[in-house]
């Protein structure tokens, strides 16, 4: 192997207890630094990894998006050609500020940082969940005024009046709020399903943040709108990641009247995770208010400065809650699910007939239990794992690495951000088929303890390489689990150890490593992490898909450092991913890499009356070598964005750079942009395109690509949503067409109420490949259809009916479009709680 890189050679070869014990002993050091504590130290943010994407790019990404909360749109580095985007996740900022406050209660007192402090009292009568907010109760909670704009508005004045009112019994939260409108009339509110985000940002909305740990390090938040559509996520401050697949059992109402509407939400504690005592607590608590108009006003009830980038560290307080308990907290949740699938023999496509391929009724059972206020453990025996939510489509033409489907099963994204690092060492869509799973994540003090274990029918694994990636089925019985710890070490570093395993018949992967995350003040942080791997293959994957023989190992490291503030974002990232290492529990499609990346961004703040919102400016660059010293990928980026009014936001970018492939060094030059616009009520309309100098990977030569991707969303009525999106991809080279790809997705869905809807999916593919332009056969016209059937009503998110069909039809040049799959479910879940 050619060493002469430098210092990614020798942290690769740095033995790992060595590593670990010097971690350790750095961030203890540093961390106790009084002078450094004293230059602050409240930022935290997760940097980029290989195969990451912002949230609203049509990339998907290996970690979770960030926030929505955020004021700073994620920076994404210059992606590798045929690869997803490797993104550096930013966070949202804000300032403590005392806070004055209106009504019956006022700001006892404020932190040293200045947040406001607000006294808390029990419930001094019942109340009911109907929005009317007319009980004693209310008359004596305790009032928060939102009284800060923090976008566009830099904490100025709100232009509506809303109050946060806060309560408490001995078994629930009780938060409401009167949101006050010169004109209710154009008051935004639409039936979706629950956690339905993309369309809830889009209406009138309040949201509230519980940090119940007041530890500063994660939250519990939950949102409503107007008509009383429920939305809930756990946030984790050190990965900026903001989970909305996390489901609590919670009562919400809202009411529309002629001075604005009116939010009434009840918790029951047993959701939440604390501390019990019967003493008073502190909690850390924020309250917003959505106001979408001809911009979206973002009211608070704090400051939020641009020049700090944590959120939790910038809460309200709260003290009461003495004497409660989040109880047994045991849930027990049986499942009962038929389906019944018929299929084609492709053997004989297209004149088959579609023959029963397994029809079945399995019962299930999950069970949740408390086993301390801090810790969760959930069990599952013959789970159903089947997916009433479709995928979006992606194209798969002209790609070099293995695409990313984001996991969407309740089991696996309970507790999911207990298992995040800055490598994706940990991705549960590769369990396909599991027999049984258990589950256990909380914190105990300082310690964050996860760890899962499951049974798998069947063997994914992803063959990476520096160059590209292969993915296959084994039909093998694997069982495998994951271990994540965590310690909390100062005001805001972390240590931590990562395991990961996996093990069937003449094979086995394991991971083992350590990682830390270190703030060094409000604006800039450090991660560092080192993995090591042992991995075995079957001998028939070794020798058809050019794997190593026997048992191997490799090694990966990955050093991130990002300064966020007002004017400036600054990002850069060190990877060393070594030839040999497998993170087969993980999405990891490329290895045998040293790069580096950086990000230089420089931000002009507007303000609600001038014609912009925000300007960014800023220059991306990115380097990969392999392990021999080899150049694999280097390009630069040099990107402008702007968002104004109606919610407007452009992105052009110019990205140039060289990439070997096979044994070529190819040359591109490509242009995008991106443009959004929310014009009026329940409206996005987007467009997305590219054209340039781009690779034909196939046949390894340079070409010309266009690609077009318009879409929007739109509620017809306060019932009714459609959205539909249209790619559009051509590749041309040498005077010659090589494929036009079109892929059309459509999606309506009609919303009873806000428990039941009716929804109906189509996805359309066709791509033309031209014979003459490929040198190997092709078939000149794939055409493919999907579309999918459903009636869901959800009582809570875990007692629920979902009755629902799919089917798959095929096309090709001289056939027409022929059903080869079709599937009836149906599934049924309650959820008992003790």
């Amino acid at each position: 192997m050619n060493q002469s890189c430098g210092w990614p050679g020798f942290l690769s070869r740095l033995p790992l207890t060595a590593f670990i014990v010097l971690l350790f002993l750095a961030i203890l050091i540093t961390g106790s630094s009084p002078a450094l504590l004293a230059a602050g130290s409240d930022s935290s943010r997760q940097v980029a990894v290989p195969g990451s994407t912002d949230k609203d790019s049509p990339a998907h990404r290996s970690l979770p998006p960030a926030p929505e909360e955020m004021p700073f749109a994620p920076v994404t580095l210059l992606n590798p050609p045929g690869t997803s985007a490797s993104a550096v996740v930013t966070s949202s900022s804000h300032a403590f500020s005392p806070a004055s406050q209106a009504g019956n209660q006022s700001a006892a007192s404020a932190t040293a940082s200045g947040a406001a402090i607000f006294q808390v009292s029990p419930a001094v009568s019942r109340i009911k969940v109907d929005g009317l907010l007319n009980e004693e109760a209310w008359q004596s909670a305790a009032v928060i005024p939102l009284i800060y704009e923090w976008t566009p508005g830099d904490n100025i004045e709100p232009p509506v009046k809303t109050d946060c009112l806060v309560t408490y019994d001995h078994n629930n939260l009780y938060v409401a709020f009167r949101c006050y409108d010169p004109e209710p009339r154009k008051i935004r509110a639409h039936l979706m399903d629950r956690d339905d985000t993309d369309r809830l940002i889009l209406d009138d909305h309040v949201s509230f943040m519980v940090d119940s740990f007041n530890d500063e390090r994660r939250g519990f938040q939950f949102r409503v709108n107007p008509l009383g559509v429920q939305a809930d996520a756990n946030f984790s401050e050190l990965e900026g990641y903001e989970d909305f697949s996390w489901d609590a059992i919670w009562n919400a109402a809202g009411r529309i009247e002629d001075w604005g509407y009116a939010i009434e939400v009840a918790i029951p504690f047993n959701q939440l995770r604390f501390r019990a005592s019967e003493t008073p607590q502190t909690w850390g608590f924020s309250a917003e208010r959505s106001w979408p108009r001809g911009a979206r006003h973002r009211i608070t009830s704090h400051k939020r400065s641009r020049s700090v980038s944590c959120i939790l560290c910038q809460f309200n307080k709260l003290v009461g809650f003495a004497g409660i308990s989040p109880g047994r907290n045991i849930e027990i949740n049986p499942t009962l699910t038929a389906v019944r699938t018929e299929a084609m023999d492709m053997g004989t496509f297209p004149e088959g007939s579609l023959e029963k391929l397994n029809q079945k009724v399995d019962p299930g059972l999950t069970l949740k239990w408390g086993v301390t206020p801090n810790l969760i453990l959930n069990a599952t025996a013959n789970p159903d794992f089947s997916q009433v939510e479709a995928d979006v489509a992606q194209l798969e033409i002209n790609r070099r690495f293995a695409l990313y489907y984001p996991e969407k099963r309740p089991f696996f994204l309970e507790g999911a951000d207990f298992f995040l690092t800055p490598i994706n060492a940990v991705f549960t869509r590769t369990v396909a088929d599991p027999a049984w799973g258990v589950k256990m994540t909380g914190k105990m003090g300082r310690t964050a303890l996860g760890f899962f274990s499951a049974q798998d029918e069947i063997n994914n694994l992803l063959l990476p390489g520096s160059q590209g990636s292969m993915s296959l089925s084994l039909d093998d019985r694997v069982y495998g689990g994951v271990f994540r710890l965590r310690q909390d070490i100062g005001k805001g570093s972390t240590l931590g150890l990562l395991y990961t395993g996996r093990a069937g018949s003449e094979y086995h992967n394991h991971v083992v490593g350590a990682d830390s995350f270190f703030r060094f003040n409000q604006t800039t942080f450090l991660t560092v992490q080192f993995l090591h791997s042992e991995t075995g293959y079957p001998g028939i994957v070794s020798d058809w898909y050019g794997q190593p023989l026997g048992n191997f190992g490799g090694n990966a490291i990955n050093i991130g450092l990002v300064h966020q503030s007002r004017y400036w974002i600054v990002q850069a990232v060190l990877e060393d991913l070594g030839r040999n290492f497998r993170a087969d529990y993980g999405y990891l499609p490329r290895v045998d890499t040293r790069s580096a990346g950086a990000v230089v961004m420089r931000q002009i703040w507007g303000s609600p009356k001038t014609w912009f919102n925000v300007i960014r400016i800023g220059a991306m660059g990115q380097v990969f070598y392999d392990h021999d010293g080899n150049a694999l990928d280097k390009g630069l980026t040099l990107r402008t964005m702007y968002q104004g009014p109606l919610q407007t936001s452009v992105e052009l970018s110019g990205n140039f750079g060289q990439t070997l492939y096979v044994d070529r060094r190819l040359d591109y030059a490509l242009f995008d942009g991106e443009f959004g616009i929310k014009p009026f009520s329940g409206s996005e309309f987007t467009l997305e395109a590219a054209a340039g100098r781009w690779i034909d990977f196939d046949n390894v030569r340079p070409a010309d690509m266009v690609s077009l991707e318009p879409g929007f969303s739109l509620n017809l009525t306060r019932h009714l949503n459609l959205t539909t999106s249209y790619n559009y991809e051509k590749l041309k080279a040498e005077g010659l067409e090589i494929y036009t790809a079109n892929l059309l997705q459509g999606k309506i869905i009609y919303n009873l109420n806000v428990r039941a809807f009716l929804r109906a999916i189509i996805q359309y593919r066709d791509i033309s490949r031209n014979p003459a332009a490929y040198g190997f056969p092709v078939e000149p016209v794939t055409r493919g259809l999907f579309t999918q059937f459903l009636f869901s009503y959800k009582l809570n998110p875990r007692t629920v009916l979902f009755l629902g069909y799919t089917d798959n039809s095929l096309g090709l040049e001289h056939i027409s479009l022929t059903r080869t799959t079709r599937t009836f479910f149906l599934k049924i879940g309650y959820a008992w709680q003790l």
